[in-house]
């Protein structure tokens, strides 16, 4: 089977394009004068054919590397399965072995402190993401924060739980993702003030700088836990960007000017939600949406 190359390649002989390939014997030539260029090529298809019933399985590849294994996910696995290549059942002794081999193989993976410190922290780190719903794009990037404070030693002396939950809120801050502190607080069980203390330390130490806070952002998690309208949403959204345009929302907590403004929408298009239901919703205070309720409602909107 002959094949002729798309690409514009001539003939180093005779400088004419008509390069061809021949698929089985993987030869690339000159179609006019017959000069070999390439007498070799690089098969770019699957390393194996799979089909339906196969017994044995022949991928040698396993899972892409990640930065939330403790070891990167470039450790040996020795299968549990006691069958070899073709499928047959091992001899008693090649069991022993391989049983022996796979002992060692697992307790080599942590063998220093450092490699036992991010399989506790990266386990911990798959369970707040569980239960928080977070891509795994934060997770990821997490992980990366984690990995640079152990690098500088601010693991010492710390509580894994409390400094894997201080990363997880940082990379969300850093893509813009709502999750209040007190969210990852309750997930981990471990107190508001400690997850701050270790936030406000990684963004220190690592010289992080962290964007600030879209308030409309928060609108859509509020409104989702109370039971807002789309259309009480949508003002709310025009509410913040006009306080946006006269510059009244710097300094103000992002998801407090949420739960503000969705309260006055709700008011305009007569829903009834009160203040208490939506403070709860935005884990803030009712007084604090009372006072950025003030600022708000002179905004001609």
């Amino acid at each position: 089977m002959v094949e002729k190359i798309s690409v514009n390649a001539r003939c180093p002989r005779c400088g004419k394009n008509a390069l061809v390939t021949d698929v089985e014997t993987t030869e690339i030539f000159c179609g006019m004068c017959g000069f070999v260029i390439s007498e070799r090529l690089e098969d770019s298809g699957p390393e194996w054919r799979s089909f339906i019933g196969d017994k044995t399985n022949k991928v040698r590849t396993g899972d892409g590397t990640s930065l939330t294994r403790h070891d990167r996910g470039l450790a040996t696995i020795i299968d549990p399965v006691n069958r070899d290549s073709t499928g047959k059942l091992l001899s008693n002794s090649m069991k022993t072995t391989i049983k022996r081999l796979r002992v060692w193989d697992s307790r080599s993976q942590v063998s220093t402190s450092t490699q036992r410190n991010f399989r506790q922290a990266f386990s911990e780190l798959g369970i707040i993401k569980d239960k928080l719903a977070l891509p795994d794009a934060v997770v990821e990037k997490a992980a990366y924060i984690y990995r640079k404070a152990t690098e500088k030693k601010l693991v010492r002396g710390r509580s894994i739980s409390t400094l894997i939950a201080a990363t997880l809120y940082t990379a969300c801050r850093d893509m813009g993702i709502p999750r209040t502190l007190k969210d990852f607080a309750d997930t981990a069980n471990i107190r508001r003030r400690n997850l701050a203390v270790c936030y406000r330390m990684l963004v220190k130490e690592l010289d992080l700088k962290m964007p600030v806070v879209n308030s409309i952002q928060c609108i859509a998690r509020i409104a989702s836990v109370v039971g807002i309208s789309e259309k009480s949403k949508r003002y709310a959204i025009r509410i913040l960007k006009k306080a946006q345009q006269n510059e009244i929302l710097s300094g103000k907590d992002p998801m407090g000017l949420a739960a503000s403004s969705l309260y006055i929408a709700g008011v305009r298009m007569r829903e009834s939600y009160t203040q208490k239901e939506i403070a709860m919703a935005a884990s803030v205070t009712e007084v604090t949406v009372r006072n950025r309720c003030k600022a708000l409602k002179s905004l001609d909107v």
